[in-house]
């Protein structure tokens, strides 16, 4: 696909790197399934960087935007499954 990432500029590029992971988690999820584990290890890092509401649901309404898929609803799915593998 073709999109940019949210980004914020104040980010270091480990952040931001961080930050991209989380997203191809979910990118995953959509596309062939992602581990539920490494998916949300992936999130609890996305909110080390992202502490506040306001912000992740900016960048993820933005991600959304772009890309269709949903980190809400995926990262609801993982919390709420018990299945090793999430596949949205």
């Amino acid at each position: 696909m073709e999109y940019q990432y949210p980004m914020n500029e104040d980010w270091t590029t480990e952040e931001a790197v961080d930050v991209i992971a989380f997203f191809q988690q979910v990118e995953h999820a959509y596309e062939k399934g992602a581990d539920r584990e490494e998916l949300l290890k992936a999130y609890r890092r996305f909110k080390e960087i992202v502490p506040g509401k306001a912000e992740e649901k900016k960048l993820c309404s933005e991600f959304e935007e772009q890309s269709t898929y949903s980190p809400y609803r995926t990262v609801k799915q993982a919390r709420e499954s018990d299945q090793a593998k999430i596949k949205m």
